[in-house]
Parts: C-alpha cells; sequence; structure tokens
C-alpha cells in the first residue's frame, strides 16, 4: 500500500507556467488584460477557428453560448443525462429546459435514437459531450440538427486534443465550448474557453462575460489611455484572469507530450486489467482522436461481492484517489424535483452510474504511481471476486 496518497486528477504544472503566473504578479495586470488575448490567440490557432473568447469556466462558456443562441423560456435543449450537472445547468441559467437523454452503454456518448425521440417544435439546441474525450458521432446528429433546424453546442469540457474524422471537436458546431479546470488535460485552475466562426456570437460572448460592457472593456485601463465604456446588456462576471492565462499559455504547447503519456497510462492499464471482471473502456474508432481524459473502469457487480461504492472506499483506504463520473443528472434530486424523471428512465446511463469509477489518469503520473493504482485495483478485484 502506498504511504502517501495520490491525488485525483493531479494537474502537471512545470516551471515556466510558474514564472509566468510570477510575472504576471510583478507586472501588476492580475486581470483580464495580454495574457489573456495572447492565449485566445494560442488556443483559436491550435483548432483551427477564427475566434476564441476565454472565460472564468466551462460552465459560464456553456452558458454564453446558449445565450447567444437567444435560448430562453419554453426552448427545449437536449442534453445527456450522463453529464456534469453544468451542461443541463446552463440550460437553465439561460431560461431554457434542458431535456435529458439517454447515452450508449458501449461510448457513454449521447444516443442519437433518444434524441430522435425527444426532439419536438420546441427543440432549439442540442450539446453533445464528447465523454471522457471520446468524440461523438457527429456526423449523424449534423444531419439531424439540419433537418430540423437546431443548434449544436460542442461541450468539450473532457476532449481538447479529440478530433473526428479528422476534424477537432468544438469546430463542428456552431460553437464549442472547453473546461481548463485543475483536474482537465490543460489547466489553468479554473477556466475556460468558447470557439466559434460566427462573428455575432463571439461579440455577444465578449461582452456578456464583461458585466454586458461594450466590446474590449478590459482595454480602459491600458497605455494606450482610459477608454470609456457602455453597459449594453445585463451581463455576467465571466472573464478568465491573466494570472489563470499565464498557466494556460505555457500548458497548450505541452498538449500532446501529454496526450502521449496519458496514452502510455491508458494502455498499461488495459493490460493490466483484461483479465480481471471489470469492463475497460471500448477501443478508440480508428478514424477518431480519442482525448485520454478520463479512465473510467466498470465494475460487472455481477461477479463481484462488493458494490462500487464500497470499492470507492477501499481504493481510498489504499491511498489511491478516485472520481465517479457520473451518477447520472436524472438521479439527482434537482431534476427528479423539478422535471419529473425517476429511476428507469434511462437505462443505459443508469447502468454506467452504478458501476463507474474513474481512476487517476495524469502525465504527472509516474510509472511507480501507475503500479500503485494497479495493484490496488488488482487486489480489491480479486480480494471480492
Amino acid at each position: 500500500m502506498r504511504k502517501d496518497f495520490l491525488i485525483f486528477g493531479n494537474p502537471a504544472i512545470e516551471q515556466p507556467e510558474i514564472d509566468e503566473v510570477v510575472d504576471s504578479l510583478k507586472s501588476g495586470w492580475l486581470g483580464t488584460g495580454p495574457k489573456v488575448q495572447r492565449f485566445e490567440d494560442m488556443f483559436k490557432s491550435f483548432k483551427g477557428t477564427q475566434y476564441a473568447v476565454a472565460v472564468s469556466s466551462c460552465t459560464a462558456a456553456l452558458h454564453l453560448s446558449m445565450l447567444a443562441l437567444c435560448i430562453g423560456p419554453g426552448d427545449e435543449v437536449l442534453v445527456p443525462t450522463m453529464t456534469f450537472a453544468a451542461t443541463a445547468n446552463a440550460v437553465i441559467h439561460s431560461g431554457g429546459i434542458p431535456v435529458l437523454v439517454d447515452c450508449k452503454r458501449e461510448t457513454m456518448n449521447i444516443d442519437l435514437e433518444d434524441i430522435k425521440r425527444k426532439i419536438t417544435r420546441r427543440t432549439k439546441a442540442v450539446v453533445p459531450v464528447h465523454f471522457a474525450g471520446r468524440p461523438c458521432e457527429m456526423d449523424e446528429l449534423t444531419e439531424l440538427s439540419k433537418k430540423h433546424g437546431i443548434k449544436i453546442i460542442e461541450d468539450c469540457a473532457h476532449a481538447v486534443e479529440a478530433e473526428y474524422k479528422g476534424r477537432k471537436v468544438g469546430t463542428i458546431g456552431e460553437m464549442g465550448c472547453f473546461s481548463f479546470y485543475v483536474t482537465k488535460n490543460i489547466v489553468t485552475g479554473e477556466g475556460g474557453m468558447v470557439i466559434t466562426n460566427e462573428k455575432s456570437y463571439v461579440n455577444q460572448i465578449k461582452t456578456l462575460a464583461q458585466h454586458g460592457m461594450s466590446r474590449d472593456a478590459w482595454k480602459r485601463f491600458s497605455d494606450e489611455g482610459y477608454k470609456h465604456y457602455q453597459v449594453v446588456y445585463s451581463g455576467y462576471k465571466y472573464n478568465m484572469m491573466d494570472i489563470q492565462a499565464a498557466l494556460g499559455i505555457h500548458q497548450l504547447p505541452r498538449v500532446e507530450k501529454n496526450w502521449i503519456r496519458r496514452k502510455e497510462i491508458w494502455d498499461r492499464y488495459n493490460e493490466a486489467f483484461a483479465h480481471l471482471p471489470v469492463f475497460t473502456p471500448l477501443p478508440t474508432e480508428s478514424e477518431n482522436r480519442h482525448s485520454f481524459h478520463l479512465y473510467t473502469l466498470l465494475l460487472d457487480i455481477e461477479k463481484l461481492n462488493i458494490t462500487r461504492d464500497q470499492f470507492l472506499e477501499e481504493m481510498t483506504r489504499h491511498n489511491i484517489g478516485v472520481g465517479v463520473h457520473y451518477i447520472a443528472l436524472h438521479l439527482n434530486s434537482f431534476y427528479q424535483k423539478n422535471f419529473g424523471y425517476r429511476r428507469g428512465d434511462f437505462p443505459n446511463a443508469e447502468w454506467i452510474s452504478d458501476r463507474t469509477c474513474s481512476i487517476p489518469l495524469s502525465a504527472k503520473l509516474t510509472d511507480d504511481d501507475v503500479e500503485d493504482v494497479i495493484d490496488a485495483v488488482t487486489e480489491i478485484i480479486k480480494e471480492n471476486s
């Protein structure tokens, strides 16, 4: 057993990020400023889009994207029930109604057949979540959206490096939303990004993210001279700070290096767990690129005398940090109370919810760390088989 606790999602932070943060502190420009703009320019170049707007979180990115599409009262937005609460909450914050959709058991991505059943005349958008870093089936979803006049907001919180048939995720729908939370593949502590090729969307998003002030209001304190601003919307405080961007501008150039390391760990896990009573992630489709963000181990609980929650407790006792991605949204009390969902509504998501456990997958992990995770999983499973 490990002597020290292995933190789940511990990020790989190197000296250049530390130096850049210190530089921001010394410069006196801590809030939104030139480093945010530099990070935006780097990210839109990385993704090949015309525009990128850095914001305070992926939640903010999703909310602003909803507002840019004029989602409002009575509008329905299709959202997978197998996702984090932010995906559905962004719809609620915009005034819309999140309509939950089941996932495919094998991929954990949104079920296109269930989407077809849930489309109504009030459906205005759909939010595919590229779960764990695996791209959704975007060709058929794009055809559906065109047929029914539905907009697509891609939730790419798990999928910064992912590609679908040669296209970078986040560039296929109207907008793509990314997370730079501390556990993500690119880290700014907190933070997010919206990418798009539509100028009208980006203008509104930039304004709404800064209290509804006229565009580029952050420059009012620059050495170009004071600039007056106008409040043109009742906006939000969703801007990214230069201190956060200072991390991102050094994290982004290492994205490929870190991806290679996570794939090595992913492959080692697959090899180690192949003969245990567990379900390992489905192999990546040959035409796509997986981000390898989450390694979701599904317990074959019918063959074990341990529940998923007992497994989590045992992993923690072995000093290994774990996560659950996710308890399906419709199993949470808020969505049951306010939207009438119940267990039994989404069988695939429930099957996953009862069995899933995410184990550490970070470029910071050493080979010894990886073997400690493998030893803990193997010991617990074999003791309870």
